[in-house]
């Protein structure tokens, strides 16, 4: 049996911010656990809800070296669905409001400190993995502590490492004084080959460096940041890493999200009684929103942090225009830059009852929009894999994305000519192609309803479940362990 080893910086049910505790709660309960004995640990950080607290059982604690002191270092235990979860404590580190601050230099010393004691618990543990599976630069130095010092230890030897890269935007960069000194590294891993970043030093480029390893969340990412566009100044590095790269989109959890069991939306329904039930969501989310009440209308379901990275600037020139003269509604949730929140403010003013925006995050409204949308919109400047267009497929709304990274991989643009396809794509980062691709879609639903249909049931019969994505990351494992 293998034993693999997640270690990250947060994952579902314990700690989340992002789509990433969505991957750490969901990928190791989808591979087989015939073969497979996987754990994960994490941070014990002190603002976990107390019932995620209650469920943590004290194992031992020790001291280690690191920065200069000797840190102390809790070990507590938790069991969830079969998984077993680690907890890393200190409280100097790892308390505070939230998971993360905006004092970068905190963070590199707080993730230096995480890094170091994933490998330090080991043996304590009496878990040896064959593979540590390390996910964004908060763990980049766990690969690089294990080839620095921790491999000449017998317990050690022959661990493999995999780094995964959930966006590459983020690294952890700081000055080389500074690291050298939080970290312990000698001088020699702060070259250009190495930690070195443009005289910075950079975490997840050293895991990148070290790891025998490393994925990302999409084929199609996987060979965009070898380009300088994409590549956030390491794509050379990860040409030269071409061979130990792979792309694995990313799965949902179709207990969480299934129109067929949603306990949020107004109406289940499933692939074979769409036609006639999804619609009865449209309508109450009309109601509740205030919108213009019609079961015929098109809506357009926007679920997002309003960012430029997710296309909202391509959105902002075009809304005036399609409000004033599609026959659309536009159902907006998320936050984020001030702009945007005003945007779309501003947009419900002037187009009440047209468009809803709602300026702030719900999970209820979130589910409601996937169940209730015809279509949804993510017309991303860049997507390392995307979660959202995976769920508004199985809920049969039909994507509208721009054909990068995750988005590409998953959605699959319509051919009226053959009658195939799960959404609508575009290609250029522009804001009139995208408009024409929304009308080009508004052209189907309006004109031919049953190619609509048809695309609505390949959307909901695609199979992006986690057990489709584990499959792909077994083979990994199994090439990195020669087996």
């Amino acid at each position: 049996m293998k034993r693999i080893l997640f270690a990250a910086s947060e994952g579902v049910p314990f700690i989340k911010t992002g789509g990433l505790a969505d991957v750490i709660g969901s990928l190791p309960k989808a591979l087989d656990k015939r073969y497979f004995d996987v754990r994960v640990i994490l941070p014990k950080y002190t603002c976990m809800k107390q019932e995620m607290k209650d469920k943590l059982k004290f194992k031992f604690n020790f001291y280690m070296d690191f920065h200069w002191k000797n840190e102390y270092v809790g070990v507590l235990e938790a069991e969830e669905e079969g998984i077993k979860y680690y907890f890393v404590d200190n409280e100097m580190f790892f308390g505070g409001p939230s998971p993360y601050s905006n004092d970068t230099i905190y963070e590199i010393t707080k993730f230096a400190f995480f890094s170091k004691a994933v490998l330090s618990v080991l043996p304590e543990l009496g878990f040896k993995p064959d593979i540590i599976h390390c996910h964004d630069w908060q763990t980049g130095l766990v690969p690089v502590y294990l080839h620095e010092r921790f491999q000449q230890n017998e317990f050690y030897r022959g661990i493999k490492s995999v780094m995964t890269i959930h966006n590459l935007k983020f690294q952890g960069k700081w000055d080389v004084k500074s690291v050298r000194d939080i970290t312990g590294l000698p001088d020699w891993y702060f070259t250009p080959d190495k930690l070195e970043y443009y005289k910075d030093a950079n975490l997840l480029k050293g895991g990148i460096v070290f790891a025998d390893a490393i994925t990302t969340v999409s084929e199609t990412y996987a060979e965009e940041i070898k380009m300088p566009f994409y590549g956030e100044g390491l794509h050379e590095l990860l040409q030269a890493r071409a061979n130990d790269l792979r792309g694995i989109v990313n799965g949902i959890d179709y207990t969480d999200f299934n129109p067929k069991t949603d306990k949020y939306i107004f109406k289940k329904y499933n692939v074979d009684n769409f036609r006639k039930e999804k619609v009865k969501n449209k309508k109450a989310l009309q109601k509740e929103l205030g919108l213009e009440e019609s079961d015929k209308v098109m809506m357009i379901g926007i679920v997002s942090r309003l960012t430029d990275q997710k296309g909202f600037d391509l959105i902002a020139y075009i809304m005036d225009e399609l409000l004033s003269v599609d026959a659309v509604q536009v159902v907006v949730l998320g936050t984020g830059e001030e702009r945007y929140e005003n945007m779309f403010r501003h947009f419900d003013w002037k187009f009440h009852g047209k468009i809803s925006a709602n300026i702030y995050y719900s999970e209820e409204l979130s589910h409601k929009i996937y169940a209730a949308s015809d279509a949804f919109l993510m017309p991303s400047l860049f997507e390392p894999c995307g979660l959202s267009q995976l769920m508004s497929l199985h809920y049969g709304t039909l994507p509208i994305v721009r054909e990068t990274g995750g988005l590409k991989d998953t959605v699959i643009p319509y051919n009226e000519y053959e009658g195939t396809g799960t959404g609508f794509s575009f290609v250029n980062y522009n804001a009139h192609e995208m408009l024409a691709t929304i009308r080009y879609a508004e052209q189907v639903y309006y004109d031919n309803k049953r190619a609509w249909n048809k695309l609505v049931d390949n959307a909901m019969m695609a199979d992006y479940s986690w057990a489709v994505s584990a499959e792909k990351y077994q083979s990994m494992y199994d090439w990195l362990l020669g087996w």
